[in-house]
């Protein structure tokens, strides 16, 4: 695996298979679930992207049942996968730490400035 940022559908289908092992269905679902509905990922793009991640190491086929008459396989996360996603979550909560530094840096920035108000005259310091 580079040193490159994960790109969503990796980060998505590692993410759904760290806690236990999937078939496909199951991870379309898992996948939807984690995005909040944001992402809905086809079949044909899952099988495609399961067969890269089979081939790059990071996923391994757990077992094969038979469900209804069909093969189906259950994926699981590899070691290699784990340590790829553990990277990208470091990489990613280093980025959010430094987007919300800034953000507050900039609300710190604009915020009106309270005036100090003018000694009395005759006032003690």
């Amino acid at each position: 695996m580079s040193d490159r940022p994960l790109q969503e559908p990796t980060l998505l289908l590692l993410t759904a298979l760290a806690d236990e092992p999937r078939h496909g269905y199951g991870l379309i679902q898992e996948i939807e679930t984690i995005s909040g509905g944001r992402v809905r990922m086809r079949t044909g793009t899952l099988y495609g992207a399961l067969e890269r991640l089979l081939s790059q190491g990071l996923i391994q086929v757990e077992r094969e049942e038979v469900v209804d008459g069909r093969a189906r396989k259950v994926y699981a996360l590899a070691d290699a996968g784990q340590q790829a996603l553990a990277a990208e979550a470091e990489r990613l909560r280093t980025v959010v730490a430094e987007a919300e530094r800034r953000l507050a840096a900039r609300r710190a920035a604009r915020a009106p400035r309270t005036a100090v108000p003018p000694r009395a005259k005759g006032a003690l310091a």
